[in-house]
């Protein structure tokens, strides 16, 4: 049984995401209208990613360190959620496939139940959507490592759901549907939904025009 303390610890946590929700509602909108940035070097800077240190599906531990000089996409998700997560993973599985292996591109998927997605589960997880581990990684660890990586770095949000909002027993939380571009300085580039029907090429585009400007 979840300790009260637990709870709201969790509460403060993810609660806390909300404030961002607006700041990256407008983002999206911007890059989703505004498509001629995504052409130039002069891509607009929403944030910066700050030091973390997770754990991957294989146990190991990734860093910031691991992803600088890399393009990287990241969205926050969670592997038994009855929603939009398996669609949001199958589009990151067509974009690990867009890209070449040799390209400086990486993949990251955060998730918003720890406590469940363990290593171990991540690990099965990944495998469903044919994720490479040397360049997409499915992280975990406290929740408050978690939640530093996804608010301050990556603007994303998740909030845990009431008993009486969830209308399945894995209905747990809420969460952004977003994919965020990381340039190879660590800087959110882009933010883009990812159930909208052409976010790919979009994405697509814009990670080749960071490539571009900023080649190794």
């Amino acid at each position: 049984m979840v300790s009260k303390q637990s709870t709201l610890v969790s509460w403060v946590v993810w609660g806390s995401l909300v404030v961002v929700l607006i700041g990256v509602s407008i983002m999206f909108v911007r890059t989703r209208f505004d498509e001629s940035i995504l052409l130039t070097d002069r891509m607009p800077v929403y944030g910066q990613v700050g030091s973390f240190q997770l754990t991957n599906q294989l146990g190991g531990v990734t860093t910031y360190a691991d992803l600088q000089g890399k393009v990287w996409i990241a969205d926050i998700v969670f592997s038994r959620c009855p929603g939009p997560c398996p669609r949001m993973t199958e589009r990151m599985a067509a974009l690990q496939r867009a890209f070449p292996e040799e390209s400086p591109v990486r993949f990251v998927t955060l998730t918003t139940d720890p406590v469940h997605d363990t290593p171990t589960v991540l690990k099965r997880f990944s495998e469903r959507f044919g994720a490479n581990p040397s360049r997409w990684f499915f992280l975990t660890g406290s929740m408050k490592e978690i939640a530093n990586l996804a608010l301050e770095g990556l603007k994303l949000t998740a909030l845990e759901k009431e008993a009486n909002q969830q209308t399945v027993p894995d209905d747990l939380f809420i969460h952004s549907t977003v994919f965020m571009l990381v340039d190879q300085k660590g800087r959110v580039r882009g933010s883009f939904e990812s159930l909208e029907p052409d976010f790919e090429n979009r994405l697509i585009t814009a990670a080749n025009a960071l490539i571009r400007t900023n080649p190794r």
